[in-house]
């Protein structure tokens, strides 16, 4: 999962770009990292961002399309890292080793990403708006990093045993199950378990 949205509402869409809206997105990421997501309340947001309660409701409507569109843009900076750091891989120890990597930064320098993505998928259970940005966030990464597999293909860095969209699925499930435990047991050696995972999906992306 190290998973991007889509449309949230389109009085947002047509701004985000703007100073205010980017600030509101980053002070909502660092209220998430200081209080969790319950206690991440439009408030304390405003706040944090030096803009009024109201300009909340007016960019994002609602907290959970603010969750949102911390996740996408935070899914999107971290797709362009995996381009650049894929990009310069020559061999297939080159990608394990830029993989593996970007899984260890994520959980350990910053787990509260992996909280939001976690959190969101919740929160669409219940919620069938949040469900189909959850949805279009699983199939842009994963259109995403299938795309990089392609193109490692193409290179003759990789030798693919099934098609790039299925490994990509196949890697981010892996991935995402992996976050998840180490989380859980953040202090315990996940070195032994890492290289296992390697072992046994290097078939998959280097069958020669």
């Amino acid at each position: 999962m190290w998973l991007a949205f889509g449309a949230v509402a389109a009085t947002a869409e047509r701004r985000l770009d703007g100073d205010k809206a980017q600030r509101i997105v980053e002070a909502m990421r660092r209220s998430v990292a200081q209080r969790g997501v319950a206690g991440s309340t439009f408030d304390h947001v405003a706040r944090e961002a030096g803009v009024s309660r109201g300009l909340l409701h007016y960019y994002f409507g609602t907290k959970e399309r603010l969750l949102a569109e911390v996740c996408r843009r935070d899914c999107d900076l971290r797709m362009a890292a995996l381009d650049e750091q894929l990009g310069q891989a020559t061999t297939p120890e080159q990608v394990f080793e830029r993989l593996v990597a970007s899984l260890e930064d994520i959980v350990g320098d910053e787990p509260e990403f992996l909280t939001l993505i976690f959190e969101l998928f919740t929160l669409g259970r219940r919620n069938d708006e949040l469900a189909g940005e959850f949805t279009d966030l699983v199939r842009r990464t994963r259109d995403h990093f299938a795309a990089l597999l392609a193109a490692k293909q193409d290179e003759g860095v990789l030798h693919l045993s099934a098609s790039p969209d299925a490994l990509a699925d196949v890697l981010f499930a892996l991935a995402d199950g992996l976050a998840m435990r180490m989380l859980s047991e953040p202090e315990r050696d996940w070195a032994p378990t890492i290289a296992a995972s390697v072992t046994a999906v290097r078939p998959l992306l280097d069958q020669r």
